[in-house]
């Protein structure tokens, strides 16, 4: 339903529901502006916004897991591995393309 002046209208269940998605900037510039309208005119979906980028903030700076150097070796390793595993694979594949083009 649009709102005078073209904007959509955006309820509060949408925007609790989209609140995740407006915290990790994933909502097009358009609906980022639908749900900041909506969060500067409802008190309520502001303190649930709120709350959750609070929470969010929490378990970013409490949390830090440190993953070993030897464990993040070998995942780099094995990243390497397959990455170049497909190349061969590409480069044998085109090269099965000519082989079978020029009979």
């Amino acid at each position: 339903m649009a709102e005078p002046g073209g904007w959509e209208f955006v309820d509060c269940t949408e925007t609790v529901h989209r609140l995740y998605h407006f915290l990790d900037g994933e909502l097009t510039p358009d609906r980022r502006a639908e749900i900041t309208r909506h969060l500067d005119a409802c008190g309520p979906c502001l303190e649930a916004y709120d709350f959750e980028a609070e929470v969010r903030k929490l378990i970013s700076d409490r949390c830090h897991d440190h993953v070993p150097d030897h464990l993040r070796e070998r995942i780099a390793a094995a990243i390497e591995h397959e990455h170049r595993a497909t190349i061969a694979a590409g480069i044998a594949a085109d090269g099965d393309d000519r082989a079978g083009s020029s009979n």
